[in-house]
């Protein structure tokens, strides 16, 4: 698969409507999704030796290269989009360490402020073919 997977909190409000804006904006077709929560998700952290517990919101998995979990994984998805989007490769030169640590308290909080489902997003027809479960 050349597609670079995004593997996100499947009942996070916030996550999935983040998921949304990105397939909105994914015009070259460059993803394909996985929840956590599903089975692909799991089969693809464990392969990787990501603890979930650990990084439980956004993992990017470019095959064949790397994977990025955190604030950097987010950046290199939003600067995908090309444009103004990627004018957000600005804070690459913030330091990981602070970038996540914002990332995090965001993470932490985010059923809080967002709201969570009681289970994972099902995809329209149209959509899911971009979703691996």
């Amino acid at each position: 698969m050349q597609k670079k997977i995004i593997v996100f909190d499947g009942v996070c409000n916030l996550c999935n409507s983040s998921i949304n804006k990105v397939i909105e904006r994914d015009k070259n077709n460059t993803y394909v999704f996985a929840s956590l929560q599903g089975e692909a998700g799991e089969k693809l952290t464990n392969e990787r030796g990501i603890d979930t517990d650990l990084v439980d919101s956004i993992i990017l998995i470019d095959p064949g290269v790397a994977y990025y979990t955190k604030s950097t994984a987010a950046l290199k998805v939003i600067k995908s989009f090309g444009g103004i989007y990627s004018l957000f490769g600005i804070f690459e030169y913030v330091p990981e360490s602070i970038r996540d640590a914002i990332y995090d308290y965001v993470a932490k909080n985010r059923y809080k402020w967002y709201g969570k489902k009681e289970a994972c997003m099902i995809p329209t027809p149209e959509l899911k073919e971009k979703f691996l479960d």
